[in-house]
C-alpha cells in the first residue's frame, strides 16, 4: 500500500518479532511489517498481520469520555494492508481492518469489521433520484457538493450541454475520489460499530453504536467534527462537517449537508440535505431539501419536491401519483413556506415564497405569484389569501433566527445562503402579484366577490387587502435599502448623496444584470442574468472543474448588497419616472418618508399579531385546579406579559430607532447643498 507514512519506517529487530510472537502475535510474512522509532513491542498484543503493514510509534496514554486510560497500541486485532499513526489506539476488533490508512490519536475499540473490499469512490457519484421518484433529475453527489450546484443538475435538465459539462465535471472529481483503500483520519473515535465497510472518515469525526455505513465519505473537521449514533444504518451517501446522523437512522443513497441533523428513526432516500437541514422521525423520499429544511414529527412525509428554509408540520404529506402512470409528479415550494399539521398537497403544484399551507389541496395550483400568503382548504378547494403572512410575527422571526442558527463551523462552507425576507428575488414576486390581482379585479368587475386564478379562489377581501399590504411592502423595501446606503456613507452635497446611491462599477458592470429577473436557487439569491452567465460558462468549459464552479457561486454571493442596490435604484426610477442624477432633496425625502411609514404600519400589524399569544384564550389550560386569578398568575410566571416580552420590545425598539433614523437623514438632506 503506498502512502506517505512509509517514511521514517524501519523493519522489525529479530528480538522486536521474537517479543511480538510472546504477545501471541504473527504475521503472514514479518518482512512486510514496519515500525517506527521509538517501537515498543509490549503495545502490540494479540495481533494478526498480513499484507503491507506500517505501526506507527506508541507512547502515550488515552483517557476515553469516560475518564478511563488505556495504553496507545494495538491489542486483539487482525490487520491486512493498514497504516496506523502514533498514538493511536486500536482494540478489540471481532474480525479485521483491511486496507486502510489510519491517522495519529484515532481511537478504534469494540468494533466488528472495518474494510475497503473493492475499488470504492465513498458514496461520490452515486446518483439521488431527487424531485421526481420516477426519474429524470437525478444529482450525482460528491463530498464537496453545494445547494447551487445541486439546484442546477436537477432543474435545468433542459439544458443539454449544461448537464453533460456538471456530470462530467463530477465524474472527474469522482475519479479523484475513487480508491483501493481508505482512509481514516485523526483524532477519530470509533467505538462499538458493527459494519464498516468502503467508508472515508475525515479527522476528528465521532462514530459509535454504529450499525452499518457502506460506501461513503464522512467530512469532519477540528472546528465542526461531524457524528454518527447508535443503530444507523447508512449506504451510498455523503455526510459533510457537522452532520449528524443518530439514533436508529435509515438514509440510502443520500447527501447530508454541513451542520444537518437527522435522527430519531429518521428515513431518508434519494434524498439531498443541505446545510442546517433537521430531520426527527419522519420519512423523505426524493426530496431535494435546501438549506434550513426541517421537520419534527413521525406522521410527517416529505415526497418528491424541492423545499428550503422550510418547516413541515406534524402529519403533513404529499402525493405524487395524481394519474396512474406511476409516481412521476412533483411538488415546488419555495423558500420559507411552512406546512402546517395534517396539510396534504397533490403534485404537481408550486407554492410561493414564505406561505403559509393548511387544510388538504388537491387543485394543481401555482401561486409563485402571490409570496406571503397563506393557502387554506375551503369546501374542497384552494383558498389564497395573498400578501397576509407579512404581517405576522411569525415570519419576521424566521428570518432572524435563521442566521442565528446556523451552526457550520467548518472553514469552508459548500452553501452561500441569503437570510432576507424581502429580496429582489421576492419583491419581484410581489410586483408580478400586484399586477396580477389588479388585472383580476380589472376583468372580473366591482361586484364580484370571488375570484378563481391559476388553481386558487380568491376573495373580494383578502384581494383588496393583499394589494394594499403588498404596495406597503414594496415601499418598505425600496426605502429600506436606501436608508442602509446613506446610513452607511456620508455624504456632504447632493451630489456626494447620488454617488452613495450609485452602485459599485467594480461589481455591477451590466446594467440587464441590475434591472432584470432574479433567483432562488436553494439559498443564494441573485440577478437571473447572472446565474445564466454562469450556466454558459459551463455550457461553453469556461468552467471546467466543480472547484471553479463553487468559486463562481462565492463570488456571485458576495456582489448581493451591490447587485441589490442597482436593483433598488432600477426600481425608484422607474416609478418617480426619473433617473438618479435627477432626483431633488425632495423626492429623497419623500422616498425616505414613505419608507417609515410602511415600517410603521407592518410593524404595528406585526405587534399586533404577536400580542393574541397573550389573549384570555391563550391561558386555558393554566392553574387548572384554581380560579382566573391564579390562572392569569401562572400565565404570567410562564410566559411574561405582552410588553415584557422580549420580541416584542425589540420589535418596538427597532420601529423607534428607525423613527428617528429617518428623521436625522431628513433633516440631512434638507440642509444639503445642490
Amino acid at each position: 500500500m503506498k502512502t506517505e507514512k512509509q517514511v521514517g519506517y524501519r523493519e522489525l529487530t529479530q528480538k522486536e518479532i521474537q517479543n511480538l510472537k510472546e504477545n501471541n502475535c504473527s504475521a503472514e510474512s514479518w518482512d512486510t511489517v514496519k515500525v517506527k522509532d521509538p517501537f515498543n513491542p509490549d503495545r502490540i498484543r494479540q495481533v494478526i498481520f498480513s499484507g503491507e503493514i506500517y505501526l506507527g510509534a506508541f507512547t502515550r496514554t488515552i483517557t476515553l469520555k469516560s475518564g478511563i486510560s488505556m495504553p496507545c497500541g494495538i491489542f486483539n486485532a487482525e490487520l491486512h494492508n493498514v497504516s496506523v499513526g502514533d498514538n493511536a489506539l486500536i482494540k478489540n476488533i471481532n474480525h479485521h481492518i483491511a486496507n486502510y490508512e489510519i491517522g495519529h490519536d484515532t481511537v478504534i475499540i469494540n468494533t466488528e469489521i472495518i474494510t475497503v473490499d473493492e475499488e470504492t469512490s465513498f458514496g461520490n457519484g452515486v446518483e439521488a433520484v431527487v424531485i421526481n421518484e420516477g426519474g429524470g433529475r437525478e444529482i450525482p453527489i460528491y463530498d464537496t457538493l453545494s445547494a447551487h450546484t445541486a439546484y442546477l443538475i436537477a432543474l435545468y435538465r433542459h439544458r443539454k450541454k449544461l448537464i453533460t459539462n456538471l456530470q462530467r465535471m463530477i465524474r472527474e472529481y469522482t475519479v479523484k475520489r475513487t480508491a483501493r483503500h481508505g482512509v481514516i483520519g485523526s483524532h477519530v473515535h470509533i467505538n462499538n460499530c458493527q459494519i464498516l465497510k468502503n467508508l472515508q472518515v475525515d479527522s476528528y469525526a465521532v462514530l459509535e453504536g454504529v450499525g452499518e455505513l457502506s460506501n461513503g465519505t464522512i467530512r469532519s473537521c477540528r472546528e465542526d467534527p461531524s457524528y454518527v449514533g447508535i443503530n444507523v444504518i447508512a449506504k451510498d451517501f455523503i455526510i459533510c462537517e457537522g452532520g449528524s446522523v443518530s439514533e436508529n437512522t435509515l438514509i440510502d443513497r443520500c447527501f447530508i449537508g454541513q451542520a444537518t441533523q437527522l435522527s430519531k428513526q429518521y428515513s431518508a432516500e434519494n434524498s439531498v440535505f443541505f446545510a442546517n437541514c433537521g430531520g426527527l422521525h419522519g420519512e423523505a423520499c426524493s426530496i431535494f431539501a435546501g438549506p434550513y429544511t426541517v421537520t419534527h414529527h413521525k406522521s410527517t412525509l416529505m415526497i418528491a419536491c424541492l423545499v428550503s428554509f422550510t418547516n413541515a408540520g406534524s402529519g403533513s404529506n404529499q402525493s405524487n401519483h395524481m394519474y396512474k402512470l406511476g409516481p412521476n409528479h412533483q411538488g415546488i415550494i419555495e423558500r420559507g413556506t411552512k406546512m402546517a399539521s395534517d396539510s396534504y398537497m397533490l403534485w404537481p403544484m408550486k407554492v410561493g415564497a414564505f406561505s403559509l399551507i393548511m387544510g388538504r389541496h388537491y387543485s394543481n395550483s401555482d401561486t409563485t405569484e402571490f409570496p406571503f400568503s397563506y393557502l387554506f382548504e375551503n369546501d374542497g378547494e384552494t383558498l389564497l389569501v395573498p400578501a397576509i403572512n407579512l404581517r405576522s410575527i411569525g415570519t419576521i422571526r424566521d428570518s432572524r433566527k435563521w442566521p442565528k442558527r446556523d451552526n457550520r463551523k467548518a472553514p469552508v462552507k459548500f452553501d452561500h445562503l441569503n437570510f432576507h425576507l424581502l429580496t429582489p428575488y421576492t419583491v419581484n414576486n410581489i410586483y408580478a402579484g400586484l399586477e396580477r390581482l389588479r388585472d383580476l379585479r380589472k376583468r372580473a368587475g366591482h361586484s364580484t366577490q370571488t375570484y378563481y386564478y391559476n388553481g386558487v379562489k380568491i376573495r373580494r377581501s383578502a384581494l383588496e387587502k393583499g394589494l394594499e399590504i403588498y404596495e406597503t411592502a414594496v415601499n418598505r423595501y425600496l426605502g429600506n435599502i436606501v436608508v442602509n446606503f446613506l446610513r452607511a456613507h456620508d455624504f456632504n452635497s447632493l451630489e456626494e448623496l447620488r454617488s452613495v446611491l450609485t452602485p459599485d462599477p467594480r461589481f455591477v458592470t451590466d446594467s440587464e444584470a441590475a434591472s432584470g429577473d432574479w433567483l432562488d436557487i436553494a439559498g443564494l439569491i441573485a440577478p437571473k442574468y447572472e446565474i445564466e452567465s454562469i450556466i454558459a460558462d459551463v455550457e461553453q468549459q469556461v468552467i471546467q472543474t466543480t472547484e471553479e464552479l463553487d468559486k463562481r457561486f462565492f463570488l456571485l454571493s458576495n456582489k448581493f448588497e451591490q447587485y441589490e442596490l442597482a436593483w433598488v435604484i432600477k426600481r425608484i426610477e422607474e416609478k418617480f419616472n426619473s433617473t438618479l442624477q435627477e432626483y431633488t432633496k425632495d423626492d429623497f425625502v419623500t422616498i425616505i418618508e414613505q419608507w417609515i411609514q410602511a415600517v410603521a404600519v407592518l410593524d404595528e400589524m406585526r405587534c399586533h399579531d404577536a400580542e393574541k399569544e397573550f389573549a384570555q384564550t391563550a391561558r386555558v389550560g393554566y392553574a387548572v385546579n384554581d380560579g382566573e386569578k391564579e390562572r392569569d398568575a401562572e400565565y404570567l410566571e410562564i410566559n411574561g406579559d405582552v410588553n415584557d416580552n422580549e420580541f416584542i420590545k425589540e420589535l418596538r425598539e427597532r420601529l423607534n430607532s428607525k423613527k428617528l433614523t429617518a428623521g436625522q437623514l431628513i433633516d440631512k438632506i434638507k440642509r444639503l447643498k445642490e
